[in-house]
């Protein structure tokens, strides 16, 4: 990152998302920078990847294994040559660093992940990052539908090195299976009846569940309900066909899970090319979130997407913890806060752009 400060400095997924760009210019060098935050040097023994020098503990969205995947197929297109030693060094270690998300961000074992801040600034009540007010934790919309989207990028590596090395169906195979439990997660956790999607409102939302027992969704409208449509993938008919055992072991998942299969999209109905979709939104939700995205009054600015509906400018969000008052609300440019979440009356409410 560049800065007046210090340069440079890194943050983990900020850089992820420089190399796409970078390996249109040096592809060499893109795939050295993934390398480099997966090697021993600055990745944990346990997987997990620092966020940036002021705060290693703190969890940047897992954006590393699509970052790789876009560099190798950007440079495969550039030069018409594969560099598959590069992606099988990098799948290796982001394996440990999915095993660190699913052992220390899924709370209860039920794939549904947390994550804290996850780098985004300013968008919720309460300061993600730190213990809640409440007691309790949070549930994240934006967090569960990062590890929907790493599932399907890590299942997207597995059958490419399949092609050459049918080792890779086993762990294709895990990925696939995992997505659809994500997928199903997102929309009842635990079997118990909470969504992260508001039937409602149309919209996904991060859930807070009380010391209580208590739940309750935080019905904001901020970029942690638009996350979910990231987590997007197309599979090439003629990889299945390459792939036989994988194919066999998928189908026979839809078949035996049809709750799980019917929460995906079509998979079953070929698109352009005989092509099939996964995907965490199916057509009718992804067509609510479109529609609040690009929407003036909610999240189409003249410069961007906003971080929080334009609707929160006049109708500021209120929570109440043992008598403080908690508020966030819409401004645009800067906040007028230095603090990542809503603060009490005494001071202004938590802004976002």
């Amino acid at each position: 990152m560049p800065d007046t400060w210090e340069f440079p400095w890194y943050a983990a997924w900020d850089l992820a998302f420089h190399c796409i760009p970078l390996a249109h210019l040096d592809p060499s060098f893109a795939k050295r920078q993934l390398v480099l935050l997966l090697r021993e040097w600055y990745m944990h023994p346990n997987g997990q990847l620092p966020a940036y020098e002021w705060g290693f503990g703190d969890v940047n969205p897992p954006v590393h294994a699509w970052a790789a995947w876009r560099v190798y197929k950007i440079e495969q297109r550039l030069t018409g040559k594969a560099d598959r030693a590069f992606l099988e060094r990098v799948f290796h270690k982001l394996l440990l660093n999915f095993t660190w998300w699913v052992n220390r961000k899924d709370r209860d074992g039920r794939n549904v992940f947390q994550g804290g801040f996850l780098g985004l600034d300013n968008i919720g009540v309460f300061d993600r990052g730190a213990p809640l007010p409440t007691g309790g934790h949070l549930e994240q919309s934006d967090g569960t539908a990062w590890m929907g989207m790493f599932c399907l990028t890590m299942l997207t590596i597995a059958l490419e090195l399949a092609r050459e090395n049918r080792v890779y169906e086993d762990v294709a195979t895990k990925f696939f299976e995992h997505f659809l439990y994500i997928a199903g997660a997102l929309n009842d956790i635990g079997s118990a009846g909470i969504a992260l999607w508001d039937e409602e409102d149309e919209f996904f939302y991060d859930v807070l569940h009380l010391p209580t027992g208590q739940i309750q969704s935080l019905k904001i409208r901020s970029l942690v309900g638009i996350i979910p449509l990231l987590a997007v993938e197309t599979v090439e008919p003629d990889l299945l066909e390459t792939l036989p055992a994988f194919k066999a072991r998928m189908e026979w998942f839809l078949a035996n899970r049809p709750g799980l299969a019917r929460l995906v999209s079509r998979w079953y109905e070929p698109g352009m090319g005989e092509r099939r979709l996964l995907a965490l939104v199916r057509g009718h939700r992804m067509k609510r979130v479109l529609a609040r995205l690009l929407d003036p009054q909610e999240f189409l600015g003249d410069y961007g997407i906003r971080s929080i509906s334009k609707y929160r400018a006049r109708h500021p969000f209120v929570y109440q913890v043992n008598g403080t008052q908690y508020a966030v609300r819409y401004e645009p440019a800067e906040s007028e806060s230095g603090v990542f979440a809503g603060v009490g009356p005494s001071g202004s409410p938590s802004t976002t752009c």
